[in-house]
């Protein structure tokens, strides 16, 4: 009996991912447990495991396949004994629709009809009503985008499979049938929503001289950012709250404590405590201290966490990852300050697991070290806020009246103002402040 392999989804949120890599090939044996493929989601390189023992009749989705829906069959395996000639891939992989890999927009493997190797197929004419078209996922998506019925579309690609430039083709030519054109016309996508505003891609690219610039494709991770914080910008009333903390008895904090850090045999310290694990550590505890805070908004309820878990930027390759720090409230500074490494250097490596950077109740987004005076950032759900750290600096300040030279660090605050009104973002934002100038409270 033929056992399917199907795309996995490896994440809550995963709908499909890119087959980057197979560790088999047709004709292996494997057993339960053994890693058979590697798969890339938005932000993560993960391995794929069999979890059933037999031998590879057939990878039906090549390596490099971009956009493989969850539950696709992606190769059969046979039980021992069974001839592998004899899997009928057909019938395996026909409730599928076949993937595009990222090198071309037709994928080399066709599984859902015979191949004629004598001579090219013909294009065949738009798809009779209620019956299955086959077209690539790309052009699905983009038809989807612009309200084009995929159904009346000519394909050009293998055995008439349409693909992106079918789509694209039919839209530039304005014969579409008329109720479809009208519709694309008038329809709020679903999609995408920003593609309904702005000029066109290839009204931009004209704008520019030809040879002067390098089109780079976006990566899986470059669609996923622009996907949520266009999402958004468009859904979240955002609100702002700036405010500014003396940091002199944070860093004098800091300086002891890492002073004071055992070290191993080669004189290594245990830990080296940054101003941003303080900064974590403070959000954590404001959002202890001002639990009406610490929420996620629904549309039908508002989720009261009972742990503060915070997500710290981590800037990658044309990327961001924003790894979470589990019930930072429960934990020291060093054990912050551990996790924090630890995560940000596999998140360079992509090897990050998406419970690791999925979920969290707000996030800590750190530019001081450039220099940044202040700046806002967009929150990213299901946060119901964001803290955006700027430069400590030295400044004059007033202390018991008399005038002084201080360290003064700037926090500007986003707030969900669905699930946090004004005077409650304040609160939280004067009691991280209160945390900030009073570390010791920290260690309590």
């Amino acid at each position: 009996m033929s056992i399917k392999i199907t795309m996995p989804a490896l994440s809550p949120t995963m709908e499909e991912g890119n087959l980057a890599k197979w560790l088999v090939k047709e004709g292996d044996t494997v057993a339960a447990g053994d890693v058979i493929a590697e798969i890339e989601t938005d932000k993560a390189t993960m391995e794929v495991e069999a979890v059933d023992e037999g031998t590879v009749a057939k990878l039906l989705v090549e390596a490099g396949t971009e956009g493989v829906k969850v539950n696709e069959v992606i190769a059969v395996l046979v039980e021992d004994g069974e001839d592998a000639s004899n899997v009928d891939v057909s019938a395996v992989s026909d409730a599928a629709t076949p993937a595009t890999p990222a090198a071309e927009e037709t994928p080399k493997v066709e599984t859902s009809a015979p191949s004629t190797p004598s001579a090219a197929p013909a294009a065949p004419a738009p798809a009779p009503s209620g019956e299955r078209v086959f077209a690539s996922p790309l052009a699905r998506r983009i038809a989807q985008q612009n309200g084009v019925e995929i159904a009346s579309l000519t394909g050009s690609g293998p055995r008439g499979r349409i693909v992106k430039a079918d789509v694209e083709a039919a839209m530039a030519s304005g014969t579409l049938p008329q109720t479809v054109a009208s519709s694309a016309a008038s329809a709020t996508p679903t999609v995408a929503p920003q593609m309904a505003a702005g000029p066109s891609d290839d009204a931009v690219r004209a704008l520019f001289e030809e040879g002067s610039f390098e089109a780079k494709p976006h990566d899986g991770m470059r669609k996923t950012i622009a996907q949520r914080l266009t999402e958004s910008a468009q859904t979240i009333p955002a609100y702002f709250v700036t405010m500014e903390a003396g940091i002199d008895a944070l860093l004098a904090l800091r300086s002891q404590m890492n002073a004071a850090a055992p070290k191993d045999g080669d004189g290594k310290p245990a830990y080296k405590l940054s101003v941003n694990d303080f900064v974590v550590k403070a959000m954590a505890m404001a959002l202890k201290a001002v639990p009406q805070a610490n929420v996620s908004w629904t549309s039908t309820d508002r989720l009261y966490h009972a742990h503060s878990d915070v997500g710290v930027a981590v800037a990658v390759d044309d990327g961001l990852f924003t790894p979470i720090v589990r019930r930072a409230e429960e934990k020291t500074l060093s054990v912050i300050s551990a996790e924090i490494k630890d995560m940000a250097g596999r998140a360079r490596d992509k090897k990050l697991k998406p419970q690791e950077y999925q979920g969290g109740c707000t996030a800590v987004s750190n530019l001081g070290m450039f220099g940044v005076k202040e700046f806002t950032s967009i929150i990213n759900p299901p946060h119901a806020s964001i803290v955006s750290i700027g430069a400590g600096t030295q400044r004059p300040v007033v202390r018991d009246g008399k005038l002084a030279v201080g360290t003064v660090m700037g926090a500007t605050f986003a707030f969900d103002h669905r699930a946090i009104d004004g005077a409650l973002g304040a609160e939280l934002a004067a009691s991280f402040k209160n945390y900030l100038e009073n570390p010791m409270a920290m260690l309590a």
